[in-house]
């Protein structure tokens, strides 16, 4: 069942960590995905209420990893 707030999500981000390890800017991901910076970081942020299979496999593509590597479940 979801959540009363519409807002709410268990889903983490991890692009900070993954830019980093891969010494990449918000920037130059953006433009390898095709996505704009701010709706990149509105995703890096942990604001998004949805991603496309597209954009997720652009951003697996171009960080070398799996979804899981970018996104996690947390428990409340």
């Amino acid at each position: 069942m979801p959540p009363d707030d519409a807002d709410a999500h268990s889903i983490g981000v991890h692009l900070d960590r993954l830019l980093a390890e891969r010494g990449m800017t918000l920037t130059e991901l953006a433009d390898r995905v095709g996505v704009t910076v701010v709706n990149l970081s509105v995703l890096k942020n942990g604001r998004a209420k949805a991603v496309r299979f597209s954009t997720l496999t652009a951003l697996c593509r171009e960080l070398g990893c799996q979804p899981g590597d970018l996104l996690s479940y947390q428990a409340e």
